[in-house]
């Protein structure tokens, strides 16, 4: 009877340690939503083969904002000049607008293709009513 007592309090220490948190690396994951991305053209050059990275040699954002990031102050208020923002004096800062413009021309080259949705037949009253208004 001894040993099961001596054996319990082992298991109750067991049980008491908390399991030491492991270091979760959220850079090497993705997450992906499994549809096939169809983009739709928006202007005339898009239909003709533009893909937009002539703006930017880049349509990816990690890699856009890699190269500015490794960019000195001089050649980031050029780069800001040369896109179309003011520069302004806070590095940081400045970074941040230029990553918003990236994302807006991206987006503006990027619109999802839009499914065209069939609309229900409506029935005969309403019809009717929608008639009383020509």
């Amino acid at each position: 009877m001894p040993e099961n007592k001596e054996n319990n309090k082992d298991q109750q220490l067991d049980a008491k340690q908390p399991e030491p948190e492991r270091e979760k690396n959220l850079d090497n994951l993705s997450q992906t939503h499994g549809k096939v991305e169809k983009f739709r053209p928006t202007t005339l050059d898009q239909v003709w083969g533009d893909e937009g990275s002539w703006k930017y040699n880049t349509m990816d954002e990690t890699e856009y904002r890699g190269v500015i990031e490794a960019m000195p102050k001089s050649d980031l208020v050029s780069h800001a000049n040369r896109i179309g923002l003011i520069p302004i004096d806070d590095r940081m800062q400045l970074i941040k607008r230029l990553i918003v413009e990236f994302r807006r021309h991206v987006t503006a080259y990027r619109s999802p293709q839009v499914e065209g949705t069939k609309s229900k037949p409506i029935s005969d009253e309403a019809e009717k009513i929608l008639k009383e208004g020509r």
